[in-house]
């Protein structure tokens, strides 16, 4: 009888009353543009009263701050990701979401409304009109029909390349010694078999010597490494390591008409990496960082990054690996980027981390097991007091709905709000194969990255090496005097490279060839092969986050 009472009681505190909404009304009201998330809703659960006059809303200048799109598998956080990529598109915001089910494709087709949709728009209080969105679709290698991502080895880096491959913390240690002598010989790591030609040299008998003066590295750890990439390797990871390396400025672009462009990475075809998948979406992420200028508070975003599935970057990852992730969020908000972690409870995302996320979308939970339950009031502990009993509410939330609170303009917790969301006005469902085709071939980035290009690198400096040794142990030695050298030809002749200069390397204008440099550096091809050049000069790579290369545009 007691309980039944409890319970009871619970639910009246989900009767929101007239000074509660006009709190909400007021908390959530705003002078700049802003995404609308729905309205706030009132009433038990079997019978929910939304209020179209009282709008919840995201202020656009506070999504750097970062925030959660939380909830059960089927309570609608995909609907929510793609009811805000499409709001930020349409305010000129860049978007870039990860689909790894397919059915985010639908962002480039309108909506095919109903009249069910319809009926939730008019309840909302939300104009809904069928359209559809800028979307450049991506995938990982190659893995599906979108554009080619790509990332070097030497770019991806010691500490990423090491959470894919499951190493532990001597093994990631080792690693990063193996890039830093790559990197100071000159050996370009781009792809897979450049980096095993760089360890098998190291455990080598020509190598022995280079090991040594290694020091922290082992040939038994560095046989360990070697038998982990050949594994990586023929499970066919090759592919999502090369060139061309994607240019992560091209996920900052803007359509003719203004609206931002969403880039969607098609993951259904790696599903089975996702670990590989995660770590690369960091790797992103650590790109921007390294590249993008301060910029501070700004009106609206640079880039808004939604990071589904954000679970799986921090299982099994190193205290080393999520400071770095830590510190990749306190400090990308200045550089006008936004991330939201998409997954299921806040539970997934490390406290260090969940502590950045100001804004907070959380639908549905489910409490079937003691371990639910520990979860769901963990979750209920996140949240700002309200009069709402949480730990109820959140259990019988119905699809569409969420509990929101969110920062307002002038960076304070809004009230928390229990919300109808908007619908998308896209279509909700896959795009027609034959019209993502036409989507991907009419792209000017598939010229770019479409086809993969092996160049020069570690792999085949290292077999030259070999093969060179060999011909000079078998040449006869030539007692004859060499002929003079002949004279110079009056020709531009090459400039010395310090040693500790990190950009990439300007090579002289000819008179006939003005600024060659400046059109040359446009194409991503060209600024890797530039990079790489420079430690073919015997420059070492400067490393940022997560022992990134550092590139300089």
């Amino acid at each position: 009888m007691r309980g039944f009472k409890r319970r009871v009681g619970a639910r009246r505190l989900r009767v929101v009353s007239t000074e509660q909404l006009d709190a909400i009304r007021s908390g959530y009201a705003a002078s700049g543009p802003v995404i609308r998330l729905g309205a706030a809703v009132s009433g038990e659960a079997t019978a929910p009263t939304p209020h179209a006059d009282v709008p919840v809303t995201l202020p656009l200048s506070v999504m750097n701050r970062h925030g959660l799109i939380a909830g059960a598998t089927g309570t609608g956080k995909t609907k929510t990701l793609q009811l805000m990529a499409e709001q930020l598109a349409t305010n000129g915001v860049p978007v870039f979401l990860a689909d790894l089910k397919g059915d985010l494709s639908g962002l480039g087709v309108p909506g095919e409304g109903g009249e069910k949709t319809l009926a939730r728009a008019g309840e909302v209080g939300q104009a809904w009109q069928a359209q559809g969105f800028p979307v450049e679709f991506f995938s990982l290698g190659g893995r599906g029909s979108g554009v080619p991502m790509r990332a070097t080895i030497t770019d991806f880096g010691p500490m990423l390349l090491s959470k894919v491959l499951d190493l532990n913390a001597t093994q990631t240690s080792s690693l990063g010694l193996v890039f830093h002598y790559a990197d100071k010989r000159g050996l370009p790591l781009l792809d897979l078999k450049d980096l095993q030609a760089v360890v098998r040299h190291l455990t080598s008998e020509e190598g022995k010597g280079d090991l040594k003066e290694l020091g922290g590295l082992s040939s038994a750890t560095a046989g360990v490494i070697l038998r982990s990439l050949v594994a990586f390797s023929d499970q066919g990871a090759d592919v999502f390591f090369g060139e061309p390396a994607f240019d992560t400025d091209h996920l900052l672009r803007t359509a003719s008409d203004g609206r931002g462009v969403i880039s969607c990475l098609e993951l259904p075809a790696v599903q089975d990496r996702p670990a590989l998948f995660s770590t690369f979406l960091m790797w992103l992420l650590a790109d921007l960082f390294a590249d993008l200028p301060e910029v501070g508070d700004v009106a609206a975003p640079r880039l808004v990054f939604f990071f589904d599935e954000a679970h799986l970057l921090f299982d099994d990852a190193s205290k080393e690996f999520v400071d770095q992730i830590e510190q990749t969020v306190r400090l990308i908000r200045s550089k006008g980027v936004g991330i939201f972690f998409v997954t299921q409870t806040p539970k997934d995302v490390p406290t260090g981390v969940l502590g950045q996320l100001g804004n907070r979308v959380q639908h549905a939970l489910r409490a079937f097991t003691p371990e639910d339950e520990k979860a769901l009031r963990a979750t209920v502990k996140t949240f700002p007091k309200s009069d709402y009993d949480l730990g109820e509410l959140l259990q019988s939330l119905g699809i569409g709905e969420a509990v929101v609170t969110v920062l307002s303009e002038r960076g304070a917790p809004t009230p928390v709000a229990w919300t109808r969301m908007c619908a998308p006005q896209s279509l909700m469902g896959p795009m027609p194969p034959e019209q993502m085709t036409q989507a991907v071939t009419a792209s000017p980035l598939s010229a770019t990255y479409g086809q993969a290009v092996d160049r020069e690198s570690a792999y085949e400096m290292l077999a030259a090496r070999v093969a060179g040794a060999g011909d000079a142990a078998e040449a006869p030695v030539s007692t004859t005097t060499p002929p003079p050298a002949p004279p110079s030809s009056g020709g531009p002749q090459p400039i010395p490279i310090p040693q500790d200069d990190s950009r990439p390397r300007r090579t002289p204008a000819t008179k006939d060839e003005p600024g060659v440099f400046e059109q040359v550096m446009d194409n991503p091809m060209m600024r890797s092969m530039l990079r790489s050049a420079g430690t073919t000069l015997g420059r070492e790579i400067t490393r940022s986050l997560f022992g990134t290369a550092r590139r300089r545009r």
